[in-house]
């Protein structure tokens, strides 16, 4: 199994940065899409951003391009996600998963590994 550890949440302000990072024990194993999900309190995890292992392709979630991008540093083992802009309503717990399905068709279900996730709060 897969381990993945969160890191990068804090408490910011509207209009802030963050980049969370996501470091994954080994890999890839028959893993091939590591995502980004994000659940504010009361609501179902919500996807926002997927990426293939080697970084060559990418996928977002409904209105997330532009102020969400998906990387991965080689260097440190890590899928990055960087916010910016920040938002009241991007308040929310942000996980990374990994899944086995290809990044073009990797839907929630697919996402089998998940970390314990990291807290984004964003004060007006």
């Amino acid at each position: 199994q897969v381990q993945l550890v969160e890191s990068g949440g804090g408490l910011v302000q509207a209009g802030d940065f963050l980049r969370l990072s996501c470091e994954v024990s080994e890999g890839p194993g028959d893993r091939k899409t590591i995502g980004w999900f994000r659940q504010a309190p009361g609501k179902k995890h919500e996807f926002v951003a997927s990426i293939n292992w080697n970084g060559g392709r990418t996928l977002y979630g409904h209105s997330m391009k532009g102020r969400f991008a998906i990387s991965r540093d080689v260097a440190k083992n890590t899928f990055d996600l960087h916010v910016k802009t920040l938002r009241p309503e991007d308040t929310a717990v942000y996980y990374c998963a990994a899944s086995a399905a290809d990044v073009s068709i990797a839907t929630y279900s697919d996402f089998t590994d998940w970390g314990q996730g990291t807290q984004i709060t964003v004060s007006s």
